[in-house]
């Protein structure tokens, strides 16, 4: 039986704007289980970001109940949430966020000096080995500004594992690659994933998708419907391809 590690319960995400409001997330229900896949789709200003942000404590929510391992995130100061974000979540974006005055070494690095492992030595030590997974460790002691995206994308990923995360977050992390890089990049996080790392990704590309093994549909703010596929065999990528666009189709995406 799956364990879930994150749950929202009626999750609401509302703006004002000209004394309007806005409503982007409309009681969202769902879990995220440990050593998932997970992948939220749906069409362009359907609150999946919003979403993302929201269950990782990045951005408030209006009302609603979220919890991670069973503790409530409901109401904890910034403090507090900083601590969680830097020591259970990993953070993956399409714009790779990283410090251009630091080597991807030093990207990487710097995570751990926050995080839970105090230990410098340490710290280097792991730092090195995940730009060795990653396939980074070429490009360390570049700056941002030097690599490729793919490199960049790479050494983000990297530091994103820096803390054991419980959960990853990743956002249109192949969005602003080209289709090797993309590529690349997507093995890494299947890599990781059937090491059972637990993974939630916002994507409209549909060769990211098939990565998962449970796909949420989001529209206008609330979970349309899901699917749920096997683990990923490179294989058998035209049936999961096929699967997913019928399933997509039926939703008229």
């Amino acid at each position: 039986m799956k364990k879930a590690i994150l749950c929202a319960k009626n999750l609401c995400k509302s703006f004002s704007q000209g004394g309007q409001e806005t409503q982007i997330l409309k009681s969202v229900t769902v879990e995220i289980y440990e050593g998932d896949f997970t992948v939220i789709m749906g069409a362009s200003g359907a609150g999946k970001s919003t979403l993302l942000y929201a269950l990782s404590g990045m951005d408030g929510i209006t009302s609603g109940e979220l919890t991670f391992k069973g503790q409530s995130m409901n109401g904890i100061s910034e403090n507090k949430m900083a601590k969680l974000r830097a020591e259970a979540f990993g953070f993956v974006f399409q714009q790779t966020h990283l410090v251009s005055n630091l080597t991807l070494f030093e990207n990487v690095a710097v995570a751990g000096a926050v995080g839970k492992n105090k230990n410098e030595k340490a710290v280097r030590e792991k730092a090195r080995n995940l730009l060795v997974q990653m396939h980074a460790d070429n490009a360390k002691d570049r700056l941002p500004s030097q690599v490729s995206g793919g490199e960049a994308q790479r050494a983000a990923i990297a530091r994103a594992m820096m803390n054991d995360p419980n959960l990853i977050f990743a956002d249109e992390p192949t969005g602003a690659l080209n289709k090797s890089n993309s590529e690349e990049v997507l093995n890494l996080l299947t890599e990781l994933s059937e090491n059972g790392q637990s993974i939630l990704m916002v994507t409209h590309d549909i060769k990211a998708a098939i990565r998962a093994n449970r796909i949420l549909y989001l529209e206008d703010g609330q979970i349309l419907d899901e699917l749920s596929l096997t683990s990923y065999c490179p294989q058998d990528v035209k049936e999961r391809e096929a699967k997913v666009n019928e399933w997509l189709s039926s939703l008229q995406w």
